[in-house]
């Protein structure tokens, strides 16, 4: 006890001399240095493309397409982190902590359960920017008006102190109209009839909030050689109620030759509907088969799909009334899931697979897992089997991790079935079996708070528990072909029955029993983590990297039209 009091004394001596400076000084060169190697867990990848493919309008409206993205990137600055929020990050003097704040919009990395980076930020408010900081549950159940729930309003409160809705077209109006003074000038250009008539179509949707229309014609958009997404798409930002949707952009240009490779199966999905391992009320009602299934090269991200990891894939649209008039439209990014495949998976698989199946994990086999997902979003039942609700209103903020859960399995089920109808012939059942498992550990390290990281965690854990795979005495997976088989079908009847009964409680207690990092896997991360594999990509994007000339007037910050509550 003397020892240990003479020390404590010395250490307080050194102190009050100047020496507590200098431990301060360290702690702070390791944050620094903390945040440094966290940027670098981003593999950086530029979005080039060969702009000369497409004609001269094509490219103009690339440029239109663009200036709007960087508004849609705007928004969701506002609606994830608040814009004044977002301006004190140019006071940051480290360039690598505002690097990262950049890449995760705001205070919170989103790979890593939310957790808080920047100083003076807690928790990441559930509601994100939707509803006030200080809103309460019983409030939200107490306010009386139908649009509260709408996905494209805002909770803000009055001059009373009570909750208020207010429409994202009067919320966001003079960013809302310079997109409007924009899409005037790109539907001109618009040499494609099915764009031409989206765009004409989107940009009224921008003006009432109803995106209905325009998103059948956007089903309808079969030739252009151009695509744009764009609007308040995804509700995931929303972890509150999961309600709202988030502003984002997509520029996209169709890679025709890998596009007519996967036409066929849009016919497909009534028959690929029936064959799903669950019970028939689970799966009573007939998908669209008028979806698309096309491959692009993506050239811009902005919001909500550019905030920490990378989409790679797009099922739209949401609308589920949509979904079964028309079904949906899969797009897969060729370009990111090249790059995703080749900075991590690849290195993550030579890590954790074992020798004699690493052989089996290929880009075919990833792109074919991922496609399907895609496709899987668009089966199992958008109504649940008991009551008026749909899936997504029953299920609540839960509906979003088991909706990628079902997209996750149910996928896979598909590959499986295809390769073995001889509709798939470039890869084999093991070679998605070992490829998808490799995936799952490049997934699961987006964390286990966002809906994907849930789902990943809830169907890594099945597996797991159903003897799917197991370690050999090095601790590298070895998938078991036999018992995979019957784990994928158990797991997708659980997940597809969670979905048709809508039971709230019952998915809510499941999600939080499995969808967790258990020991043995954080160990497993560990490993990937020393061996500096890269988390996710980050990219290099605009019109410089694309080799064309930018616009004469650059898009500029718009302040919010309604005052954000601050998120602190």
């Amino acid at each position: 006890m003397k020892k240990i009091s003479i020390i404590v004394l010395a250490l307080a001596f050194v102190s009050a001399i100047g020496g507590g400076t200098n431990v301060q000084a360290q702690n702070k060169d390791t944050q620094k240095n903390n945040i440094t190697v966290k940027v670098r867990q981003y593999a950086e990848f530029p979005l080039k493309f060969d702009m000369e493919i497409l004609t001269p309008r094509e490219q103009e409206l690339v440029h239109f397409f663009i200036e709007i993205s960087q508004i849609m990137d705007n928004l969701f600055w506002e609606q994830s982190f608040g814009t004044d929020n977002r301006k004190k990050l140019n006071d940051i003097k480290d360039p690598a902590l505002r690097e990262f704040a950049k890449i995760h919009y705001g205070a919170w990395d989103r790979l890593d359960g939310n957790k808080p980076f920047l100083p003076g930020y807690g928790p990441k408010p559930a509601g994100a920017n939707f509803y006030p900081a200080d809103m309460t549950k019983e409030e939200f159940e107490k306010l009386d008006d139908p649009q509260k729930t709408s996905p494209y309003t805002i909770i803000r409160r009055n001059e009373k102190g009570g909750l208020e809705v207010i429409p994202y077209h009067q919320a966001y109006e003079k960013e809302l109209n310079k997109v409007d003074e924009l899409l005037g000038k790109a539907i001109e250009l618009a040499e494609d009839d099915g764009l031409r008539k989206y765009l004409e179509n989107r940009r009224e949707a921008f003006k009432n909030d109803d995106y209905f229309e325009s998103d059948m014609l956007w089903m309808d958009m079969k030739d252009s050689r151009l695509d744009f997404v764009f609007g308040p798409i995804e509700n995931y930002e929303d972890a509150l109620y999961g309600y709202k949707t988030a502003y984002e952009a997509f520029v996209l240009v169709k890679d025709l030759e890998w596009s007519d490779r996967l036409a066929r199966f849009t016919k497909m999905l009534p028959e690929l509907q029936k064959k799903l391992p669950c019970d028939p009320k689970y799966k009573k009602e007939v998908p669209g088969t008028e979806s698309d299934l096309n491959v692009y090269d993506v050239i811009y991200y902005a919001g909500d799909c550019n905030a920490g990891s990378k989409t790679i894939a797009i099922n739209l649209p949401n609308d589920e009334r949509v979904q079964l008039q028309k079904g949906t439209r899969r797009l897969q990014l060729k370009n990111a899931m090249e790059a995703k495949f080749q900075n991590i998976l690849m290195p993550i698989a030579q890590k954790m697979i074992c020798q004699k199946q690493l052989k089996n994990v290929n880009f075919d086999a990833f792109f074919s897992n991922v496609c399907f997902h895609e496709v899987a979003h668009g089966l199992g039942i958008k109504n649940t089997i008991k009551g008026k609700k749909t899936v997504r209103q029953a299920l609540q903020n839960q509906y979003s991790a088991w909706e990628e859960a079902k997209a996750d399995i149910c996928g896979l089920f598909l590959v499986q079935t295809l390769i073995e109808q001889g509709e798939l012939t470039d890869i084999s059942v093991e070679d998605a079996y070992v490829t998808f498992i490799a995936g799952l550990l490049r997934s699961v390290r987006f964390g286990a708070t966002e809906a994907h990281g849930i789902a990943n965690m809830m169907c890594f854990n099945y597996l797991q528990d159903n003897g799917a795979f197991s370690r050999d005495k090095q601790g590298k997976y070895v998938i078991d072909i036999k018992k995979m088989r019957t784990a994928i079908e158990g797991w997708a009847a659980l997940v597809l029955k969670t979905e048709g009964d809508g039971d709230y409680k019952a998915a809510k207690a499941y999600a939080e029993k499995n969808g967790i990092v258990r020991t043995d896997l954080d160990k497993d991360l560990k490993i990937i983590e020393k061996a500096n594999i890269p988390v996710d990509i980050r990219f290099k994007q605009g019109e410089k990297i694309l080799g064309v000339q930018p616009m004469e007037e650059p898009v500029k910050v718009i302040q919010p039209t309604i005052k954000s509550p601050g998120l602190k």
